[in-house]
């Protein structure tokens, strides 16, 4: 084994638990994905950004999924009014005056709200959030190398994924959840 050869295969991954931009013997996440080479870290960027728009299609899908399945539900319930922002149909008030004459006596109102989710449609939501839920402290613990171009693009990948799939927005609709480990 010559020199170099052996100086690879001795090359060991480097931590920093400060600000750093290392590119040579930097691992992210995993000891697997050592980086030697800048062609590497380069890919590496690029898997990290592609990583976070993943993310947010994860996002956007799962929500577009639960405004589909609570479609389906209304329209099995005979219930075609659309909801306001609360979730709620807007012609069914009659709930909101009794929950606030239960605080005003001091007597406890507990009422469910919404649909109820047949048992598929609830897996499937769950795979969905697990899968976000994953992919997001996934991205944290690149974000923890403290990198400063794994941090880039973990926020570059965030960005891009946002302006090409969040192109509507809803003016009642709650506020949208930005990128968060939960």
């Amino acid at each position: 084994m010559d020199h170099s050869a052996h100086n690879m295969a001795a090359a060991r991954c480097k931590m920093y638990m400060l600000w750093n931009t290392q590119i040579i013997d930097t691992c992210v996440v995993f000891s697997q994905w050592h980086i030697r080479s800048n062609l590497q870290f380069f890919f590496s960027f690029l898997a990290i950004v592609a990583l976070g728009m993943f993310y947010e299609y994860l996002r956007v899908f799962s929500r577009d999924f639960d405004k589909r399945i609570a479609v389906k539900l209304r329209i099995r319930n005979g219930r075609r009014t659309p909801p306001t922002a609360s979730g709620r149909s807007s012609p069914e008030r009659h709930g909101d005056d009794a929950e606030e004459t239960g605080l005003l006596n001091g007597s406890r109102v507990t009422r469910k709200q919404g649909l109820t989710i047949p048992p598929l449609y609830r897996a499937m939501r769950a795979v969905l959030y697990g899968a976000s839920v994953g992919l997001s402290f996934f991205l944290m613990l690149v974000f923890m190398t403290y990198n400063a171009y794994l941090i880039f693009a973990v926020i570059l990948g965030a960005g891009a994924g946002h302006y090409i799939l969040s192109d509507t927005i809803e003016p009642n609709g709650p506020p949208e959840k930005g990128m968060a480990c939960h």
